[in-house]
């Protein structure tokens, strides 16, 4: 297999928006430019794997690019936050932003 240089731009554009997307919804703020980029690669694998056990197909482009990396890096941060403990309530979650 042969990435060229475009390919793994794309790659890596793809990477962060989704990690930096998971982030948001997850945490409500993102994880830095690497930590972004990297759940958002390790989402992609695992969107890519998911999905079509799920019978689900986003189509082609580079929104179902994101969309599937997003999936993925959603599914990757709450087995993380199961494996971790958690700690919603308590480190960043609804609790501490009301007190």
């Amino acid at each position: 297999m042969h990435l060229s240089g475009q390919s793994l731009l794309v790659i890596i554009i793809v990477g962060i928006v989704a990690g930096w997307l998971a982030g948001r919804v997850m945490e409500g703020g993102g994880f830095g430019l690497i930590g972004d980029l990297l759940v958002g690669l390790v989402g992609a694998l695992i969107g890519d794997w998911l999905l079509p056990r799920l019978g689900i197909h986003l189509g082609q482009g580079i929104v179902a690019l994101i969309m599937n990396a997003f999936i993925g890096a959603v599914v990757l941060l709450l087995l993380l936050r199961l494996v971790g403990g958690g700690g919603w309530g308590y480190r960043r979650g609804w609790r501490g932003r009301w007190r």
